[in-house]
């Protein structure tokens, strides 16, 4: 997916480059690259803002040109993107919005959560011809090779991020087999892309949408009332013996579709954007040993790691914060963790704990 933003240096072998990483630092390559333009760079992917529009309430896309340096993705997956803000690097996950394009460009559909300092920066505070730096796509909830048979896509709230660019990808193959999309939000102004999925449902005869509202009293005739389980299964998916099911948004939404339609369905796949809730017994605090930097923390039993070391004040490289990207993930020494995601202790030194679904039960030793 080259691009004219970067140098020509990435065309080099990556055994060329090595070597002449030796006379010139890439960090020194890119201080004197980023002073011709910003988007250049020796060895990171970096991406030009080249566009910015509102979607929601609280909800804004950006169209994003990368560099050389990156590899392309498939609908249905995330990357990380990351923005210098006061002096501090800060890191998300987010979803890709858009289908390939051949001019190389990608989007992502961030929301502005109170508190968030990424998200409200993109949202808010962002600019045409800013640059963000990007990282791999990354994640497994895409289409398999052959697409043929019916399809039901389940989205809570952000949850339509990566849900929209897979149905934007059937779309620009002709719809080729029946979707159908049930989205939930709580207020009617919290939806994203409403003019564009009813135009599709109006363009393709086998595309149906319909959006339920939580707080808010249905009014069109494709909008419902209520969760998950208020849902009319047999007329609006009849035939979901039938269909494959992906199911995105908050965990206890995906806890809910799993339990509504994986049993009938064909298939189901789901990805859940926050970690589950467990009522764990883990009570009072522990200290933690940073072995790098010789650093002792206390931090309350239960909390995830990441959350727990940065309420201290540190700050681990982080990610997706799901569980999926692995950018958090550290050694163990010694010490009991538990897996917030299936309850699990885990009381063997590991080389690759993920600190956003993990939490301390006793003393720990972590190579941070």
């Amino acid at each position: 997916m080259n691009t004219s933003s970067s140098l020509p240096i990435p065309r080099l072998s990556r055994l060329a480059r090595r070597l002449a990483g030796y006379w010139a630092p890439p960090r020194v390559v890119d201080f004197w690259a980023s002073r011709i333009s910003p988007a250049w760079s020796w060895d990171r992917p970096l991406a030009r803002v080249v566009g910015h529009r509102r979607e929601s309430s609280h909800a804004f896309s950006l169209l994003l040109q990368p560099n050389r340096l990156w590899d392309g993705f498939r609908p249905g997956q995330h990357l990380h993107v990351g923005a210098e803000i006061n002096g501090t690097r800060v890191s998300r996950s987010y979803s890709l919005t858009e289908t390939p394009r051949a001019d190389g460009r990608l989007a992502i559909t961030v929301k502005a959560i109170e508190g968030g300092r990424l998200s409200q920066h993109l949202c808010h505070a962002t600019r045409i011809g800013d640059v963000l730096e990007i990282g791999p796509a990354f994640g497994d909830m895409v289409f398999p090779d052959t697409v043929d048979s019916p399809w039901l896509f389940l989205a809570g709230g952000s949850g339509i991020t990566p849900l929209i660019a897979m149905t934007r990808e059937l779309a620009a193959r002709g719809m080729p087999v029946p979707l159908t999309l049930l989205y939930w939000v709580r207020h009617r102004d919290d939806r994203c892309f409403v003019d564009e999925l009813r135009a599709l449902a109006t363009r393709y005869p086998n595309f149906r949408v319909h959006f339920f509202l939580t707080r808010n009293v249905a009014a069109a005739g494709d909008e419902g009332e209520g969760h998950l389980s208020d849902v009319p299964w047999t007329s609006l998916v009849p035939d979901l013996q039938a269909r494959q099911v992906y199911a995105c948004g908050p965990d206890g939404f995906v806890q809910s579709a799993r339990a509504e339609t994986a049993s009938q369905a064909r298939s189901f796949h789901a990805e859940a954007f926050t970690p589950p809730a467990f009522d764990f017994d883990d009570q009072g605090s522990v200290r933690i040993t940073l072995a790098a930097s010789q650093q002792t923390v206390s931090v309350p039993r239960g909390t995830a790691l990441l959350t727990a070391l940065e309420a201290a004040g540190i700050t681990p490289a982080s990610g997706c914060r799901m569980g999926i990207c692995n950018t958090c993930a550290c050694g163990k020494r010694s010490g009991a963790t538990r897996n917030l995601r299936t309850g699990e202790l885990e009381h063997e030194p590991v080389s690759a704990l993920r600190l956003c679904i993990s939490s301390a039960s006793s003393d720990l030793v972590l190579e941070l």
